[in-house]
């Protein structure tokens, strides 16, 4: 979806994303403050990602919602693309979907999509994407899900599983869909056309409700799958949208695995994240110390503010005195860089020892074919 100087769809977003307008054109709805009350109370807890917009869109929350509180259960679904390495951006999802199976006491199942990376990517081979897939996963292990309650599908190990859904939802979708939805051409392989199909299918692996917490991005696969379910007697997945995650470079588009200086891998040296803010993040901070002393900074645009509003600093009165020292002036740029780098090498160092220990605990979280 293309709105005036952004762009946003599954394999590509750039620009300065307005995401009022992206709410208007994808046809969600935003996070009200009624539906953040009844989450609150539901769970007890008033999560930062949510208070803060981090999650600012949905589809049919509040109906799941009201379902549950009837006795109605669900299920967790989420993914990744496996075309690279982890990096801080793909852990946003993740990290909610761990608070929400916790509050909730729900299954998980966490879908690797090895087939379609080599579907999109002309540089990688399948081989490649499913390397990526067992090691992406190893970061997911590692923010340590409850690997009762929770599954690891990998498309081409798990498709005996998958295809007998992916079929139902086939015969659903025709080529005219998928065009108007995705801008699919003639020249678009006949993987990328029958892929929505194998993305749909783990909202019907269990004959329950579905959330799916996302990157708003990925929206327009579950536009589709919410218009089949009816059709194939299943109930439309719940969605709920998380904001791009910027890339180090500037406050636009998102960070992405295929950009080495503008991601922070979560495999990562420290000397590398060091390296890589104090060189490569966006400032929202004056020329020189003089004109910031003076005229203080912009936190809106600054990276490293945001990056520390997102995922690094869930304590709202750090974040509010970091925030109101760099718009005086207080606090410079390099000094707002190092906050972040101690934060970011912090939350690293925990999980790299954890991804590490993840690898003994991989079949365990693996689903095994029907």
């Amino acid at each position: 979806m293309s709105v005036d100087d952004f762009v946003v769809t599954p394999w590509h977003v750039e620009g300065d994303i307005d995401y009022d307008k992206l709410i208007k054109q994808f046809g969600t709805e935003k996070i009200s403050s009624e539906l953040l009350k009844k989450i609150t109370k539901i769970t007890g807890e008033d999560h930062f990602m949510l208070r803060r917009g981090v999650f600012f869109s949905h589809r049919d929350l509040g109906n799941l919602l009201n379902e549950h509180e009837k006795g109605k259960k669900f299920f967790l679904y989420t993914g990744r693309g496996p075309s690279g390495h982890t990096h801080i951006g793909h852990l946003v999802p993740w990290v909610f979907a761990k608070w929400l199976q916790d509050k909730f006491d729900v299954n998980m199942y966490f879908q690797l999509t090895d087939d379609e990376k080599f579907f999109s990517k002309q540089n990688l081979t399948l081989e490649e994407t499913n390397k990526y897939a067992f090691e992406n996963a190893l970061d997911f292990i590692a923010l340590g899900f409850d690997p009762k309650k929770t599954k690891i599908i990998i498309n081409t190990q798990n498709i005996s599983t998958l295809y007998p859904i992916a079929a139902q939802v086939a015969k659903k979708i025709n080529f005219s869909n998928t065009k108007a939805v995705f801008g699919f051409t003639n020249e678009t392989n006949i993987g990328m056309i029958f892929y929505t199909s194998l993305q749909s299918a783990p909202c019907f692996i269990e004959n329950l409700p579905v959330l799916i917490p996302l990157g708003v991005d990925q929206d327009p696969h579950f536009r589709l799958t919410r218009d089949i379910a009816p059709k194939i007697g299943k109930p439309k997945p719940s969605l709920i949208h998380n904001i791009m995650i910027p890339a180090l470079e500037g406050p636009g588009g998102k960070m992405s695995a295929s950009a080495d200086n503008g991601t922070i891998y979560t495999t990562d040296s420290p000397n590398v994240v060091k390296k890589k803010i104090n060189k490569y993040a966006f400032s929202g901070g004056q020329p020189d110390v003089e004109q910031h002393r003076k005229l203080g900074g912009n936190p809106d645009i600054d990276v490293s503010y945001q990056y520390l509003r997102i995922f690094f600093e869930p304590d709202d009165m750090k974040l509010k005195k970091i925030y109101d020292d760099y718009k005086s002036g207080k606090l410079l740029t390099g000094e707002l860089k190092a906050i972040l780098i101690e934060k970011i090498n912090a939350f690293l160092k925990v999980h790299q020892e954890k991804r590490e220990k993840a690898r003994e605990l991989v079949p365990k979280f693996l689903l095994e074919n029907k």
